[in-house]
């Protein structure tokens, strides 16, 4: 490959609803392109590392715009299937005239994207799958010439016939951090609104819950834990966790069983009072190891009563964390 550019991508900008789109659409035999964001400039929607599916059982998934480019991008990524070759695309919008015609946008940005035909890709599903599971960062190369590297654990790489990309020609690297992981100890009202909210923002879910009560709610988690929060182990794999039982001994143990854990950010629902009752019934130990990751209550102040509010407070908290603007 040529001199190659490298980039970081967190895991947003939808990769994870893109990728069980490239999954579902590989095992259904569906004509699907993925377009890939190899470098943007200037103001944009998205990082390089974003992604978007157009085709495929579901037709398109995930966003590159406002949706101002995606009927241009859908067109091309047809023709990047018929064809079975990568091909390039560039939207500059930072002239002036932008912003009174031609695309109109006004976004002041350029993007570089490359078009890649799934038919083209055979074995893409397992890397996507291994992403999917999480613990494993998605990193692409790939080359103006048409060479396509992926690597999930294990290594694909292909070469695809390509069109030639405008500018100066050049390789780009990618990678694509895990889904970040949550566990949540206890469901609740919150539940069935907070789980897949935080799914759509690419989060990956544990729920830890053996009331009979609430169990139902273990589907809109990735995995159930059907048991007493010591089973977490030394929690290394997740990057937040989330005490909600509604239940004070419940809320009790499982803080008790993160207070060794290595768990950066540990929200607890309930009012101030309940905190302190609560750490009242934990050792020393435990309180110190507690209180700097400690977040009570947890949820930002959005306004609102309920647990339609609580959900969304919860989620924009660990959003704001999750991407470094969280102020405590």
């Amino acid at each position: 490959m040529n001199q190659m550019q490298s980039m970081r991508a967190g895991a947003g900008n939808g990769a994870r609803g893109v990728l069980e789109g490239v999954a579902a659409a590989i095992r259904a035999g569906a004509r699907a392109t993925l377009a890939l964001v190899v470098e943007t400039e200037g103001s944009t929607y998205v990082d390089a590392g974003g992604m978007a599916l157009f085709g495929g059982p579901d037709g398109q998934v995930g966003w590159l715009s406002g949706g101002c480019l995606e009927p241009e991008i859908e067109r091309q990524a047809r023709q990047a299937d018929e064809t079975g070759s990568l091909r390039w695309m560039e939207v500059d919008t930072r002239d002036d005239e932008d912003l009174l015609a031609g695309s109109a946008l006004g976004c002041r940005g350029r993007l570089r994207i490359a078009l890649l035909p799934l038919r083209a890709l055979p074995g893409f599903e397992q890397a996507a799958q291994m992403w999917l599971q999480g613990g494993t960062p998605l990193e692409f190369a790939v080359s103006d010439d048409g060479a396509v590297a992926v690597r999930a654990g294990g290594t694909w790489e292909w070469r695809l016939p390509a069109s030639a990309p405008d500018g100066p020609h050049a390789g780009w690297r990618l990678r694509i951090d895990p889904p970040p992981e949550a566990i949540v100890f206890g469901a609740g009202p919150e539940t069935p609104l907070l789980l897949p909210l935080l799914r759509e923002m690419g989060w990956r879910t544990t729920l830890v819950e053996r009331r009979e009560r609430w169990s139902a709610l273990a589907a809109l988690a990735d995995r159930r834990i059907d048991g007493f929060p010591a089973a977490v182990a030394d929690g290394a794999q997740f990057d937040a966790a989330l005490v909600m039982h509604h239940n004070f001994e419940l809320d009790r143990e499982a803080l008790a069983a993160l207070a060794p854990a290595a768990i950066a950010f540990v929200g607890l629902l309930g009012p101030v009072r309940r905190r302190e009752d609560l750490f009242k019934l934990l050792s020393e130990r435990e309180r110190i190891a507690l209180a700097p990751r400690l977040r009570s209550p947890i949820g930002l102040k959005l306004g609102g009563q309920g647990p339609q509010a609580i959900a969304l407070s919860i989620a924009a908290q660990l959003q704001a964390y999750r991407h470094g603007e969280e102020t405590r």
